[in-house]
């Protein structure tokens, strides 16, 4: 995890200019983490961490025409790259910090963050912005295209208790910020951790 915004931007910028062939399979991987999210035509949606773009072509297939997709990072370059690959022609790209996003409370259906998680200073305020931002029952998918053990693997590391993606972890994190998990998978095929928005205590909650 990165201890605060600088050096988050500085890992990325760092490689965003090969970050699509980094990776060049993964999109099946992404269409399917973003069904997960059961959008509908007309809905808004928020690609948190959006990196290069990689999902906003399949969020703008869930929310259709008539939806919004928006795809916030926090690295210039990132957002660069996102441009050069095309994917401004399926949302709004921001220049934000998770943590203070430019929008209005109750703004989104869903949010899509894919890796997002093991790189936040503050794990916490993150998902405490994106729960201000999303209405009540609204969905969250927090995403990887391989499982937490696969990705140690990868980067020659061991895999701890402490990882803020285990299920131990996790849920009591976004319990305490505003989400509920409804769902856990991690396998070496896939994470994906859903969860859903709570009305904060004492606002109304009549259908």
């Amino acid at each position: 995890m990165h201890t605060d915004p600088a050096q988050i931007r500085a890992f990325f910028a760092a490689r965003a200019a090969d970050w699509e062939t980094r990776y060049p399979d993964d999109a099946p991987a992404y269409r399917a983490g973003v069904a997960e999210l059961d959008l509908r035509e007309g809905q808004a949606v928020l690609d948190a961490g959006c990196g290069t773009g990689r999902a906003m072509p399949f969020l703008r297939e869930g929310v259709g025409a008539s939806g919004v997709v928006l795809g916030a990072d926090l690295t210039p370059e990132m957002l660069a790259a996102a441009a050069r690959a095309g994917r401004g022609a399926y949302g709004g790209l921001l220049l934000a910090d998770c943590a203070r996003l430019p929008l209005r409370d109750d703004a989104l259906d869903a949010v899509f963050a894919a890796g997002l998680i093991g790189h936040l200073p503050d794990p916490r305020a993150c998902l405490r912005e994106l729960a201000r931002v999303t209405r009540n029952g609204g969905r969250l998918a927090l995403f990887h295209p391989i499982g937490r053990a696969a990705l140690a693997a990868r980067q020659g590391r061991e895999l701890t208790s402490d990882d803020l993606r285990a299920e131990p972890n996790l849920g009591p994190l976004l319990e305490s910020s505003g989400w509920t998990l409804t769902s856990y998978t991690d396998t070496d095929e896939g994470f994906l951790a859903m969860a859903s928005a709570k009305a904060e205590a004492g606002a109304d909650t009549d259908a």
